[in-house]
């Protein structure tokens, strides 16, 4: 089934946090004969499908057409920035019940006021002498960070917001306070005394929608980067059939905040699996070695389209069109880890797709954000490219793209997994 804006914003709504993309993609590959494996377990020797999740990552594969053939990887990241609950997180203030809330990665602050939040993460929970991770979700406006009102700032131009006191949500009036995370383990049928410790984010209730006078536009949270999970399983499944690379999806969790940890695009995560996916077949270490050094990785990420607001932002040679395309990022000082062989790479799985292909260049002068790409590449040396689907408001709330670009950024990721001749 081709990817479209609707299967975008389906996914996006099923997916709130980390924990809950994974779930969303292990059932869509489910549904599409795959396995899940254990990394504790044995795995099997014969080709097939199959996945693994670690937390917040995923990594899935299907070496069924030729288990032999070098890899060919979409990378991503299923993490994105957002407001996340402290360890002590009531609090009271002038007869208000508050939540304690600090930011997780690079999030536009101001995008997250006055909006109707929910929660959602895991939680430990204790059974006997072992804990489990429980998914937990409460998607119904519980939260809200109020914004001060005009009357009361200095200048009637704002505030400058103090992330350590100005961004405890309200949920409720008294002067006493309540437990919030007894509240979440009865809302989520859990006993409040079981909960052993959580990893708990805000998510914005509004539903994705297609937007937009002629319906092009996708308004969404979470775009960057659930754009690009959503995009990679869909040319995962696509591109089964390929005998030309083993095709390969690597969804990594905390690259918003620099990816170091034991499930992020720095760990052993991807090494390893690929290893253990030669080491099942009875290859041997140089075997392993030899498809690595024949194998490319394209790190898939948002980009930023050019604000029509703004144009000034943004380099005058190298404009990007919402609904114009994939997008091949390059940075000369390897924020991003395009060369000119994965740049080849890229261009020719958009002409086997048949989309256009857009350049974008970050302005000499602004500091230039980065992605898994040069993470990746130099952790496992494989050759990467740097590549996305371009959009506006990147790390706000909610973000804004092209409903076309959906499908043509899944149709070159498509070929991409599966290049023709090899």
């Amino acid at each position: 089934m081709p990817a479209t804006a609707e299967g975008l914003c389906a996914f996006i709504d099923a997916s709130p946090s980390p924990f809950h993309v994974c779930a969303t993609v292990a059932g869509e590959l489910g549904a599409a004969g795959f396995r899940r494996l254990a990394e504790t377990g044995t795995w099997p020797s014969a080709p097939g499908r199959y996945f693994v999740v670690r937390g917040g990552s995923v990594v899935a594969w299907s070496n069924e057409a030729n288990p032999d053939a070098a890899f060919r990887i979409v990378g991503g990241h299923t993490d994105s920035p957002n407001l996340r609950v402290k360890q002590h997180p009531d609090l009271t203030s002038a007869g208000w019940q508050l939540v304690g809330l600090e930011p997780y990665g690079g999030a536009w602050l101001n995008s997250w006021l006055d909006r109707d939040l929910g929660i959602s993460g895991r939680v430990s929970v204790r059974a006997g002498n072992v804990a489990e991770q429980r998914l937990v979700r409460i998607n119904r406006p519980i939260l809200r960070v109020p914004q001060l009102a005009i009357h009361l700032s200095e200048d009637r131009k704002g505030v400058q917001l103090d992330p350590q006191r100005h961004l405890n949500a309200v949920w409720g009036v008294g002067e006493r306070p309540r437990s919030f995370i007894e509240f979440l383990a009865d809302e989520s049928g859990i006993d409040p005394a079981a909960v052993l410790g959580w990893e708990l984010m805000t998510h914005d209730v509004v539903p994705s929608g297609i937007a937009g006078a002629d319906g092009d536009l996708v308004s969404a949270p979470r775009l960057d980067n659930q754009a690009t999970c959503y995009a990679g399983v869909q040319a995962l499944l696509g591109a089964l059939e390929s005998e030309t690379a083993v095709p390969v999806l690597a969804l990594f969790d905390h690259e918003e905040v620099g990816s170091t940890s034991d499930r992020g695009a720095q760990s052993e995560f991807l090494l390893t699996v690929l290893e253990r996916i030669t080491l099942a077949s009875d290859g041997g270490r140089d075997d392993f070695l030899r498809r690595m050094a024949g194998s490319v990785c394209a790190s898939g990420d948002m980009a930023h389209a050019t604000h029509p607001n703004y144009p000034e932002r943004h380099e005058p040679a190298h404009r990007i069109r919402v609904n114009g395309g994939p997008v091949l990022k390059v940075n000369q000082n390897l924020r991003y880890a395009t060369d000119a062989a994965g740049a080849g790479a890229f261009a020719l799985a958009c002409e086997l797709a048949g989309v256009a292909l857009q350049r974008y260049v970050h302005r000499a002068d602004l500091p230039c954000g980065s992605t898994i790409g040069p993470l990746t590449a130099a952790r496992t040396g494989l050759s990467t490219v740097d590549v996305g689907a371009p959009q506006l408001a990147m790390h706000s709330a909610r973000e804004l793209m092209g409903a076309k670009d959906v499908g043509d950024y899944a149709a070159a990721l498509t070929a991409f997994l599966a290049p023709a001749g090899g």
